[in-house]
């Protein structure tokens, strides 16, 4: 009935990009959604303009400020499902100060963004993505690589990505070293340990942790005494768990091989950041977990949430 109809915001975009695969599902559930025109994310100023309309509303990288939230109360707002995992953007305290029902998809992604880990792993050990370059270039270089075999990879986060990431090494021969207080089972894992014991032991470090205040900028110049020269850098998560000015720095002096950056402390990156200038890098779109196999997890997930919160 049409009384019954809920009103959902939808603000993420690899949803988006597939949303005629859950309009069917959205009907039966008599959700209407609305998708507003936007980039990668909403401002929170035009949150505020627009969030009190909705009942409910499927989040990607969004501001969920308490300002944003405070109003969407005022309004109809009751739920919230975040699509993915990482929270940082969404302000907890508020959604319980609100009563706005909270949830993210867990364990959806592992699997999808240790793919990925692994082919950066892979394309800075072989520089197969600057052979790419140098070709269409006309250039036919042939760079000395890497085995991975026996090499160690040192993990920062241990949860699914993480232990998804652990196991692949495994099956590549390297050795494995995590950090992560909360691990304990140590069945892909060699070592865990108090970070960053051990850090100089190894040869690629992957960062796959949530970002909090404890890990904003676990990645810095106070760290670089305790890296092995040479160190090859991942970042599958958040980009503010790396301080791009010191790794600058890092890369300049060449204390740091190179990196595979797939986020960024600013999104999108700027054409201006001196990291571009860095050949044997590689820069991603903070697309890790896009394949259409995981947006369909995610994506069901979340309606299967916010079907739950808003009966």
């Amino acid at each position: 009935m049409i009384n019954d109809m809920k009103e959902i915001l939808i603000t993420c975009p690899p949803m988006i990009k597939n949303i005629d695969l859950f309009k069917k599902r959205f009907n039966e559930l008599n959700f209407k959604i609305t998708i507003p025109k936007m980039s990668q994310t909403l401002s929170e100023e035009k949150l505020i303009k627009i969030v009190y309309k909705y009942d409910g509303w499927i989040i990607g990288d969004d501001p969920a400020t308490e300002k944003v939230l405070k109003l969407g109360k005022q309004g109809k707002l009751k739920a919230l499902i975040k699509w993915g995992i990482g929270i940082d953007n969404i302000d907890l305290e508020a959604c319980k100060k609100y009563e706005i029902k909270f949830s993210n998809t867990p364990d959806i992604f592992g699997d999808e963004v240790a793919d990925i880990a692994i082919g950066y792993m892979i394309g800075l050990s072989r520089n197969t993505f600057l052979i790419d370059r140098e070709i269409r270039k006309g250039k036919w270089v042939k760079p000395t690589g890497s085995s991975l075999k026996g090499k160690t990879v040192g993990i920062v986060g241990l949860g699914d990505i993480g232990k998804n990431i652990a196991k692949r090494s495994k099956i590549l021969g390297l050795r494995t070293i995590g950090w992560d207080p909360n691990f304990t089972n140590q069945e892909s894992i060699d070592e865990i340990n108090e970070w960053p014991k051990k850090l100089n032991e190894c040869d690629f470090l992957i960062l796959s942790c949530a970002l909090n205040q404890e890990t904003h900028n676990i990645f810095n110049r106070n760290i670089f005494k305790k890296i092995k020269k040479g160190l090859r850098v991942i970042n599958v998560s958040r980009g503010q768990l790396i301080n791009e000015k010191d790794l600058l720095e890092g890369l300049k002096s060449s204390l740091i091989k190179s990196v595979a950056l797939d986020v960024f402390e600013e999104e999108p990156i700027l054409l201006s950041n001196q990291l571009l200038n860095f050949e044997e890098c590689i820069f991603g779109s903070h697309n890790a977990s896009n394949t259409l196999e995981g947006v369909l997890k995610a994506s069901d997930k979340s309606i299967d949430l916010l079907d739950k919160f808003l009966k």
